[in-house]
């Protein structure tokens, strides 16, 4: 992969940081399902940029970052949601 495209693909990344955390801090009910799972591709989509642009610190934080979203998405996805049998 070029380093053009690792920078986009970064961007895009952390765009869907930003855009995840504005979802969380602006509805009223939180779709824990919708959040982890933004946050996890984020997280994808920034570790592949840094497999071209290496960082050690960002590769340990979006690592964890990736862990704690998939975690997270499993834990939604398990639990019924509500109005659902």
């Amino acid at each position: 992969m070029s380093g053009f495209a690792a920078d986009i693909v970064g961007l895009v990344g952390s765009a869907l940081f930003i855009a995840g955390f504005a979802y969380a801090n602006i509805v009223p009910d939180l779709d824990k399902r919708c959040f982890n799972a933004v946050n996890l591709v984020g997280s994808i989509l920034l570790l592949v940029s840094l497999s071209v642009h290496f960082n050690l610190a960002a590769m340990v934080l979006e690592s964890a970052w990736g862990l704690i979203a998939l975690a997270g998405l499993v834990a939604a996805l398990r639990r019924p949601a509500a109005g659902r049998p």
